[in-house]
């Protein structure tokens, strides 16, 4: 309903101001500006309305009357939802750890944790050789003769 209201709304503020821009002025002659023409009638010599003055006073009526309407629907509208509302919490939360020492500390990086379960792949990994001596390289990158 409040959709239709607001085409019908847009629709009639088209129309009112179309209608307000074809209408001739009252002083707009220039026969009027030097008192030629009807200056003893109270309306001018157009007569009391014509048919676009009625027709604009019934598009404003209408316009005013969907102001208001389009107001009473948004007064009627409730708070917005909150981005919480329907989400179901736990029903024990545990509490925040009241002392420093109770922050559980991740192990280190590259650290395989003890509960992790140790897979064989097939893949056997050379041993490196510990006792093997360490021959220094000179600057580029080969091995020094001894």
């Amino acid at each position: 309903m409040q959709t239709i209201l607001t085409v019908l709304h847009l629709f009639l503020a088209i129309g009112l101001v179309g209608l307000v821009l074809m209408q001739h002025g009252r002083g707009a002659d220039a026969g009027a500006a030097f008192g030629s023409g009807a200056s003893a009638t109270v309306f001018g010599a157009r007569g009391s309305t014509s048919f676009l003055s009625r027709a604009t006073a019934v598009l404003a009526t209408t316009f005013f009357l969907t102001s208001m309407a389009l107001a009473y629907f948004a007064a009627q509208v409730g708070e917005p939802r909150g981005l919480m509302e329907g989400v179901e919490l736990p029903a024990e939360v545990p509490a925040p750890p009241s002392r420093v020492e109770d922050i559980p500390v991740p192990p280190p990086l590259g650290a395989v944790p003890s509960e992790a379960p140790q897979v064989d792949l097939g893949i056997p990994v050379p041993a490196a050789p510990v006792d093997a001596p360490v021959v220094p390289a000179d600057e580029g990158g080969q091995p020094r003769p001894q």
